[in-house]
């Protein structure tokens, strides 16, 4: 059974930093097409970032410069490492791995940005 599961949010104040992580199991990840999300309260679920097949990362404007993806394949985590967050930043953040046509989700982690 594939499981994915997103760890590492929390409330921080605005410029500070959080590491998110997603971990898989019950795939390859070399398999898996790695992405994060986030939805914010009345908001729709938004792209955040992206872990290309060759490793390459990919960000959307949003958070171009302040965030930062990485990956361990070995053990099948990928990584958000977060600065200068914003209030805006303020979301349920996704991991979701697409292996083979489908979409695996994580529950998602709570970030919260105060000012």
């Amino acid at each position: 059974q594939v499981q994915v599961t997103e760890s590492g949010g929390g409330s921080v104040q605005a410029g500070g930093s959080l590491r998110l992580s997603c971990a898989t199991s019950g795939v390859s990840y070399r398999s898996c097409y790695m992405r994060w999300y986030r939805q914010a309260p009345g908001k729709e679920r938004e792209f955040v970032s992206a872990m290309a097949i060759n490793g390459t990362p990919i960000y959307a404007d949003s958070v171009m410069g302040r965030f930062a993806t990485s990956q361990d394949v070995v053990n099948g985590i990928m990584f958000l490492q977060m600065n200068s967050l914003k209030p805006e930043d303020t979301a349920m953040y996704y991991c979701r791995c697409r292996a083979k046509f489908r979409d695996y989700w994580g529950p998602g982690t709570q970030v919260t940005v105060y000012s």
